[in-house]
């Protein structure tokens, strides 16, 4: 397994997919190949921060093939604001305790899956 160390450094950049820079989608995609070893999910190159209707287009296309689980590591964590996926994290274990990895703006956050969930107004988890 990929140390969570270089995932934590990259700054946040609106559609980017990594090494160097990630948004949120590219950021769960390469921690899931890299940390987890599970296999690459689409880059989905037309979602977005403020892109909700293509992040929500994604979304329904990209769940026929996972299944709605609870928090476990290498899940993904999706935020919704109503119908509209609006952000996703991935479910990590640190010391023995479930923390969600995410990034925005402000940069890389790990949080307890409590503290990520009373963020948002409706998290689900996918594997």
């Amino acid at each position: 397994m990929t140390d969570l160390a270089n995932y934590m450094r990259a700054p946040y950049v609106d559609g980017a997919r990594g090494p160097l820079a990630f948004d949120c989608w590219g950021l769960c995609v390469a921690i899931r190949t890299g940390v987890f070893g599970l296999p690459l999910l689409p880059s989905l190159g037309s979602v977005g921060r403020n892109r909700l209707r293509d992040n929500t287009m994604a979304y329904r296309e990209l769940k026929q093939g996972m299944k709605e689980c609870s928090p476990e590591p290498g899940a993904i964590a999706a935020v919704f604001r109503g119908q509209l996926m609006a952000h996703v994290g991935v479910v990590v274990e640190i010391e023995g305790r479930l923390k969600v990895i995410d990034t925005n703006p402000g940069g890389v956050r790990v949080r307890t899956v409590r503290d990520f969930e009373s963020d948002y107004p409706r998290v689900v988890y996918y594997k």
